[in-house]
């Protein structure tokens, strides 16, 4: 999808192909469109234009490696054709111009802007067209009918019938007037316009009361109420009314609108007229007229078109603007503000020296798309926790950003479900919270077709025969057909096997239908769900709401050290793991020469070599750890598409998110009461539930004005042990094992000049120099953080790196920590079912089955029935099956419709039960009594997927039976180390002189309003008095304390909180004096604390008061 919209863009040689193929006899790209749009250029007089074609891209400038490591953008440089005629002489210069440097995307779908990879998301807007809509008048009871018609861009027309019965028009959102104005103002007679529409009373009566006569007149009106308090002459209101709807530079209905427009009305006009005509507005105003009349056909040209209103949630009436089109957007954005420049540098220089490079200023263009992908709500930081999120987010659509709704003002029909979503936008997968519903994915098998809207395949059904020819349907053409869902039974020619057959009419309403009445077939069951809905298993017994939070859950799952596919899976999940495009594939067939853990050789069939380059322990946009591991060896032969390489969560190229574990489902004392979970201490010694994640910080030495910062190893008041691990430049080595607080690279800042003491004055008279004053600057390891240095890279002006203005070094330093699971980090299955590690018990102490083996996770039972994912429970029986094996003895009925090859399966054997159409429940409890017994000759679980548990503290037995087998679990991104917090000092808000707020800047909690008046329900004055003051905001009483806790004094008095300050700053602002009185009557003065005694003082106890901060704008500029 997103790669496709993007070749449409620039015009590749691949989408030409597509296209001629397809039938288009002239296919144009989306660039070469906005340059013919924009082409000519005239000047205000007419005697000179310019003109652009043909653009092409040259070869990017640096690979996708490169920019990623230098903060580049992956881009190419963008050349057009651009011809300047002079109308006068006739003499024409032509000259291929830079167009600026255009950013390319990479063949994963992605773009890489400033080094970070980022993805441009899909938005679903409301189509250009025309719309019927129907309203009952409050007064009246009545069916008022209304008409819009919406361009791409220009002015709005609209046309409505009141409870008067009388036909209005709106120009522009302006006041109505009556219809007849306008078809006057279009040079229509009063006889034309009774003869055209002789058969609606609605519209006769609406002339009678027009008191206009005449084309000026009515031209002069519509100009008064669209252009009010400037003089009317004709000649404006003329140019004015043609301006806002029949000319191309001023109103477009797109090829999309017009293709609408045809649809609707029934008219036949080639999709390259952009502008309304006298046609379309007549035949909207009779369309209108007959639906308010009760029509239900009208025949205006040669086809009979039905009489309705629309839906505007309808998925045939809102369409996709893709990657292609958004950017073709803002390049017209930006083409238009040069097209301004170009005009103006016309008329200020000499017609001979003119040259088409003197006119263009690219400026305005490169601006535009530096804008769009910096700074646009759909160009979006891409998702990389692992490689469904970031498949999910390319196949994302949202109906928010420029040009969308926004949150606030989307109400209930928009966001909810409608039945044109089938097979194009997944009805479960869309956020909880605010966006819910206005951000979808888009469906398995659907695509967008070159109008924008997204189609959906079905099969032919011929006379009650299901045929293998797949058409892909609109959802307005869909309507027009009945359908059947794709596990209909048939017979081998492919006739149904039933009498009635489920199908589905328009509208989404599901009946028995009789087979000679189907028009088409599903092609899969999945065809109506999203990638993420579609991986989880048994999704036909879950309830929707918490199948929505498992299709959310997978894309937070954390890539884990040693990935497994799941024991109980779908069928969708090697497809998804190679389109998402981080697993290392085969582009031909050949045979592996040379391998290695960073690359992999294949010769390949037609004699020539291809080197595969692996990722060793990258960083990816989450924070997560990116790592290829072949899975292939030397002298292999591999075919065309095979997998090379694993990914991050991948096993032999499938998805593989979490973990298969040994599940019971039981309460344990307690310990998993409110969906918290008992793990096995297994889990943390074995590293099973153990991920990598990789910090990057980042330091750079800048000039300021006192001098230039410097990265160093000699760094005043620091002792030699801190900068053990330091190299000679002051950079820590790599290997090293680091915690919070060390540091990672050593830099100095130079100080202000301050009064020098008698002692420095003495050494500056005998070595003629002053010591230098220096302040340690350096990058220390954030509050909270360990881990292991993996990767350092230094950059600087010496060696002719690109580095912003004022920075002459600049480095980064990658830190890995493999962090093993927890208490309090988040698990979740793969059906909403989420929960948080409450215990880590010794293996030996847990529930072990009769054969000994402990079970590695106990859920608590009350997580199901309420929830209604009894998917989880199905999960479990199926997932103990496919580790136990099962052979089928006889043929009993419950096993008729498995396949040969499923009556008899080993241990250990990954299943897949596709959604909608998976296991059902007596094929289970079948193959639970037909499980193989283990080596002691025993089925330790029965046909009811129970199992007698013992305890393992005791060695009983637990008092009932017990549902035990394999589920897949992932670990989550919430992890307890991310989130846990403590501060004793720290920062301070600038203003109030307050704790800051929040883990980011190591803020305090906050001691609110209500937590106050809990304190004072007490009566702890004390407690409260040190909470308002000394540990707040009283800026000399802290210190003041910090100290006497430090030396073992008894604890000063508090003073006055810096917050009273502010509020008597507050009332002087408003000009009132105020004084404070002390309890006798005396005035005290409120004298403001002396910042370098406080600096001193807290400098000299090692208090940090600094801010985590950029450096302030003064201090960049310098230099």
């Amino acid at each position: 999808m997103q790669i496709r919209s993007f070749e449409w863009f620039t015009g590749s040689e691949a989408w030409f192909e597509r296209a001629v193929n397809d039938g288009d006899e002239n296919p144009l790209g989306g660039l070469a469109e906005v340059l013919g749009e924009i082409s000519p250029i005239e000047d205000f007089s007419g005697s000179m234009s310019l003109s652009f074609s043909d653009p092409r891209f040259d070869e990017v400038k640096a690979s996708v490696e490169e920019c990623k490591d230098k903060d580049m953008t992956y881009a190419a440089p963008l050349f057009v054709t651009a011809e300047f005629v002079n109308n006068n002489t006739g003499e024409i210069k032509s000259q291929t111009v830079f167009m600026g440097d255009f950013p390319v995307m990479t063949d994963k779908g992605t773009f890489i802007i400033n080094g970070t990879e980022r993805v441009v998301v899909s938005q679903l807007v409301r189509s250009p067209g025309v719309y019927y809509d129907q309203a009952i008048d409050k007064s009246t009871d009545k069916d008022v009918f209304s008409v819009k018609i919406i361009p791409s861009r220009g002015a709005w027309l609209e046309f409505d019938v009141d409870k008067r019965d009388t036909v209005g028009v709106r120009i522009d959102r302006k006041r109505r007037q009556p219809v007849t104005v306008l078809l006057k103002a279009l040079g229509w007679t009063t006889e034309q316009i009774r003869e055209r529409f002789s058969f609606s009373e609605t519209l006769l009566a609406t002339l009678e009361k027009d008191s206009t006569a005449g084309t000026d007149e009515a031209l002069l009106d519509i100009y008064r109420k669209l252009r009010p308090g400037e003089p009317p002459t004709k000649e404006s209101a003329q140019t004015l009314l043609e301006n806002l709807f029949f000319k191309d530079k001023r109103y477009d209905l797109a090829k999309v609108g017009r293709y609408k427009i045809n649809k609707k009305l029934g008219i036949d006009l080639p999709y390259e007229t952009g502008t309304l005509t006298e046609e379309d507005i007549v035949t909207t105003i009779e369309y209108l007229v007959r639906l308010h009349a009760g029509e239900e056909t009208m025949q205006p040209g040669e086809t009979e078109v039905p009489v309705e209103t629309d839906d505007i949630d309808h998925f045939g009436n809102r369409r996709l603007r893709t990657v292609g089109e958004l950017i073709q957007n803002q390049i017209r954005v930006g083409l238009s503000r040069m097209e301004r420049v170009v005009r103006e540098r016309m008329t200020t220089q000499d017609v001979e020296a003119i040259t088409p490079q003197t006119l263009i200023n690219i400026r305005p263009v490169v601006a535009a798309i530096r804008e769009f992908f910096g700074t646009s709500q759909l160009s979006q930081f891409m998702d990389q926790n692992n490689p469904l999120s970031g498949l999910t987010h390319k196949r994302r659509l949202s109906a928010l950003g420029p040009g969308g709704l926004s949150r606030e003002r989307a109400g209930m029909d928009v966001r909810d479900v409608h039945p044109s979503h089938y097979g194009r936008m997944c009805p479960i997968e869309t956020p909880e919270g605010p966006n819910i519903g206005l951000i979808g994915s888009l469906c398995s098998y659907g695509r967008v077709n070159p109008f924008g809207f997204i189609e959906t395949p079905y099969r032919k059904v011929v006379d009650g025969r299901v045929t293998d020819e797949v058409h892909y349907l609109t959802a307005d053409e869909e309507d027009r057909y009945v359908k059947a869902q794709a596990n209909a039974p048939l017979n081998e020619d492919g006739t149904f096997a039933e009498e009635g057959v489920l199908g589905r009419r328009k509208g989404g309403e599901v009946e028995l239908i009789d087979p000679q009445d189907i028009d088409y077939m599903d092609v899969s069951p999945r065809q109506m769900v999203s990638v993420a809905t579609g991986m989880i298993p048994f999704l036909e017994h879950d309830d929707a709401n918490r199948a929505l939070m498992g299709a959310n859950m997978q894309r937070q799952a954390v890539p884990l050290l040693q990935a497994s596919s799941p024991l109980v899976g779908t069928g969708v999940e090697l497809t998804a793991a190679v389109d998402a495009g981080d697993v290392v594939v085969a582009e031909q067939a050949g045979v592996v020469e040379e391998l290695s853990a960073d690359m992999i050789t294949v010769m390949h069939d037609d004699g020539k070599r291809k080197t595969y380059g692996l990722y060793k322990f990258r960083r990816t946009n989450a924070g997560t750890c990116f790592n290829h591991r072949p899975v292939v060896t030397e002298g292999d032969r591999v075919e065309q598409g095979q997998v090379l390489a694993d990914g991050p969560s991948t096993e032999d190229g499938e998805m593989a998110l979490g973990k298969n574990l040994l599940v019971a489902v039981m309460p344990w004392e307690g310990h998993n009461y409110e969906d918290a979970i008992v793990i096995s201490q297994r889990l943390v010694q074995d590293d099973v539930l153990t991920s990598i994640h990789i910090e990057e910080h980042e330091i750079d030495a800048r000039d300021t004005k006192l001098g230039a910062e410097e990265i160093t190893r000699d760094i005043p008041n620091v002792s030699e042990d801190v900068l053990a691990d330091l190299d000679e430049r002051g950079i820590i080595r790599i290997g090293a094992e680091v915690r919070d607080g060390d540091i990672l690279v050593g830099k100095v800042t130079p100080k202000g000049e301050t009064e020098l003491t008698p002692e420095e004055r003495l050494l500056r008279a005998i070595f003629g120099e002053k010591a230098r004053e220096v302040r340690d600057t350096s990058l220390k390891v954030p509050h909270g953080e360990t881990g292991k240095v993996i990767g350092i890279r230094v950059f600087s002006r010496e060696e002719d790196d690109e580095l912003p203005p004022g920075v002459n070094e600049l480095v980064r330093v990658y830190v890995a920590k493999k962090s093993k699971v927890q208490d309090g980090d988040k698990l979740a299955g793969r059906h909403g079912n989420k929960g948080v590690v409450g215990k880590i018990l010794p293996t030996e102490d847990m529930p072990f089955l009769p054969d000994g083996t402990p079970v590695d996770v106990v859920l608590n039972t009350h997580g199901v029935p309420r929830r209604m994912n009894i998917g989880q429970i199905l999960e479990l029986h199926l997932g103990w099956l496919a580790s136990q094996g099962w052979k089928v003895e006889g043929s009993p009925e419950w096993a008729s419709q498995l396949p040969e090859d499923l009556l008899d399966v080993e241990p250990g054997t990954n299943t897949a039960t596709p959604v909608f159409d998976g296991a059902r429940e007596a094929e289970l409890m079948g193959l639970l009594s037909s499980t193989k017994p283990n080596r002691d000759g025993e089925r330790m679980v029965g046909e009811d997927g129970k199992a007698t548990l013992l305890d393992g503290r005791s060695g009983e037995p637990f008092p009932y039976p017990v549902a035990v087998g394999y589920m897949y679990m992932l670990k989550l991104h919430h992890m307890v180390d991310d989130k846990i917090h403590a501060r004793s000092t720290g920062p301070y808000s600038m203003i109030t002189q307050q704790p800051l707020g929040g883990k980011a800047q190591f803020g305090g909690q906050r001691f609110g309003e209500m937590e106050c008046w809990a304190m004072q329900a007490y009566g702890a004055a004390y407690t409260l008095q040190e909470l308002l003051t000394i540990k707040s905001d009283d800026v000399l009483g802290r210190v003041k304390v910090y100290e006497a806790v430090v030396k073992g004094e008894n604890m000063p008095s508090p003073g006055i909180p810096e917050s009273f300050k502010v509020l008597l700053k507050e009332l002087q602002s408003l000009c009132l004096n105020v004084e404070v009185l002390s309890s006798d009557g005396a005035a005290i003065e409120m004298r403001d604390s002396d910042d370098e005694d406080l600096e001193r003082a807290a400098a000299n106890l090692g208090i940090n008061l600094s801010r985590n901060e950029a450096p302030s704008a003064d201090e960049i500029v310098q230099g």
